[in-house]
C-alpha cells in the first residue's frame, strides 16, 4: 500500500508550506506567495486527479468521464469563484472575475485539444507504420459535442450584453445537471483504464481503496479551500510588485497551475494510443466550463453582496468573445468526429498568434478569423449540424461495429 501512496505522500508534502502558511497567517511577499500557494494548487491538483481517476474503478459509466472532469478542475473554480465573491463587495476585482475562465478555457482547446491530437496521431503513425493524419472519435462522444455547441452558443448572450445574469447562471446550472444525468445513464461500462499512481490505488482491496480514495479528495480539497485565496490575492499583487499586468498573471499563470493535472492525464492516454478517451475527457471538461463555471459566477458575485448580474468591462467582454468564437471553431472541426492533424495545427497555431497581436484590435481580429473558419466549416458540414444540436435529447443506442479511439490515415 505504501508503494501506491508514495506519489500522494510526496505532493502532499510539497502542499505542506501553503497549509502551514495560511494557518498561521503569515503573509509572505507576493512572488514568494505565488510559488508557495501556485506549488499547493498544482500538488493538490494531481492528488484530485488521481483521486477521482481510481474512483472510476467504483463508478461506471460515462458519469465516471463526466465526474472526472468536474474533479479535474475544480482548483480552477476554486479561484474563478474566490474572484466572483470577492468582487461583490470590491469593485476592483470584477475585471479578473471570468478572467481565469477565459484563459483556461482558451489554454484547454488551444494546446489541449491541439496536443492531445498531435500526440494521438504521432504514435498511431509510429505504430502502424504509415502516416496517421486523422483522429476518429466514437460516435457516443456526439452528445458531449452538442451539450457543448449549445452551451457556447448560448453564451454568446454573455458579450453581447456585457453581463452574466443570474438567471443565465441558473439556466446554465440546470443544463449542466442534465447533462450529468444524461451521462450517468449513457450505458458505458467498460472497464477505466488507468495509468500510474491511479492504477496502483486502483488495484487495492475494495474497502481500503475506498478509504484511500475519499481521504485524498478530502485532503486535497482542503488543501486548496486553504491555497485558493492567497494564491488569488497574490497574483494581483505579484503584478503590481514585478510590473506584470494583473490581469494577464490571473489569466494565464492561474489555469497553468490548475489545470497542468488534467493535462498531463490527457496526455497519458494519447500517449498509450486512447486518443477518444483524451479527447472526451478535455469535451467533457469545456462542457463543465461553459455550464457548472459560468452558471455559478453570478451566484458567487451575489453572494458576495453583488447585485443580479456580474457586470463585465470592455476587456472581459473582448475575451469572452473570443473563447466563444474559439470554442465554435472546435465544435465545427469535430461535427465529423474526425479531428484532422492540420486542424490542430490550425488551432495550436491561433492561439499562439494572441499572444503576438494583443489588444483590443488583435482580440477582435482573431475573433474574426475563428468565427470565418467555424461558418466555412459549418456550411460545409451541415448535414451534420442538426443531430449534433439534438444529440443531448435524443437517445441512442450504440451499435455492436462501433469503436472508440479508431485512427484513420488519409
Amino acid at each position: 500500500m505504501f508503494r501506491a501512496l508514495r506519489p500522494v505522500l510526496l505532493l502532499l508534502i510539497a502542499a505542506v508550506p501553503a497549509v502551514a502558511l495560511r494557518l498561521s497567517g503569515v503573509h509572505p511577499s507576493a512572488p514568494l506567495a505565488i510559488v508557495v500557494f501556485g506549488l499547493g494548487v498544482v500538488a493538490a491538483s494531481f492528488v484530485l486527479a488521481w483521486a477521482a481517476e481510481a474512483a472510476e474503478v467504483d463508478i461506471s459509466g460515462g458519469l465516471a468521464i463526466a465526474l472526472l472532469a468536474v474533479i479535474a478542475v475544480l482548483p480552477e473554480y476554486a479561484v474563478d469563484l474566490y474572484f466572483a465573491h470577492t468582487a461583490g463587495s470590491n469593485p476592483d476585482y470584477v475585471q479578473y472575475a471570468a478572467a481565469n475562465m477565459t484563459g483556461s478555457n482558451r489554454l484547454l482547446l488551444g494546446l489541449g485539444w491541439s496536443s492531445v491530437v498531435l500526440v494521438s496521431l504521432y504514435v498511431a503513425s509510429r505504430r502502424s507504420g504509415r502516416s496517421v493524419k486523422a483522429l476518429v472519435l466514437d460516435s457516443g462522444y456526439r452528445r458531449e459535442l452538442g451539450f457543448l455547441a449549445v452551451a457556447s452558443v448560448v453564451a454568446f448572450i454573455i458579450p453581447v450584453t456585457g453581463e452574466i445574469h443570474l438567471v443565465l447562471g441558473i439556466a446554465l446550472l440546470a443544463f449542466f445537471a442534465f447533462y450529468l444525468y444524461r451521462a450517468a445513464s449513457s450505458g458505458h461500462d467498460e472497464d477505466p483504464d488507468l495509468v500510474g499512481p491511479a492504477k496502483r490505488i486502483g488495484g487495492l482491496p475494495t474497502v481500503q481503496r475506498r478509504i484511500i480514495v475519499i481521504s485524498m479528495f478530502l485532503v486535497a480539497a482542503g488543501v486548496i479551500v486553504l491555497s485558493a485565496e492567497p494564491f488569488a490575492n497574490s497574483l494581483v499583487e505579484g503584478g503590481q510588485t514585478l510590473g506584470i499586468d494583473q490581469f494577464l498573471l490571473v489569466q494565464w499563470l492561474a489555469p497553468l497551475a490548475s489545470e497542468s493535472p488534467e493535462f498531463i492525464v490527457a496526455l497519458l492516454f494519447a500517449w498509450r494510443g486512447k486518443g477518444g478517451a483524451a479527447l472526451g475527457l478535455l469535451i467533457s471538461a469545456k462542457v463543465n466550463q461553459w455550464t457548472l463555471l459560468i452558471g455559478s459566477l453570478p451566484i458567487a458575485y451575489g453572494i458576495g453582496g453583488g447585485p443580479a448580474a456580474l457586470q463585465l468591462d470592455g476587456r472581459q467582454v473582448e475575451e469572452f468573445l473570443l473563447t466563444a468564437t474559439q470554442t465554435l471553431l472546435g465544435i465545427a472541426i469535430l461535427l465529423t468526429l474526425r479531428f484532422p492533424r492540420w486542424a490542430a495545427w490550425t488551432l495550436l497555431g491561433l492561439f499562439a498568434v494572441q499572444f503576438a497581436i494583443p489588444g483590443q484590435t488583435g482580440r477582435y481580429i482573431l475573433s474574426g478569423i475563428y468565427l470565418a473558419l467555424a461558418l466555412v466549416s459549418f456550411v460545409r458540414h451541415r448535414h451534420e449540424l442538426l443531430p449534433t444540436i439534438t444529440a443531448p435529447f435524443r437517445r441512442t443506442q450504440k451499435t455492436p461495429d462501433e469503436r472508440s479511439d479508431e485512427l484513420v490515415g488519409v
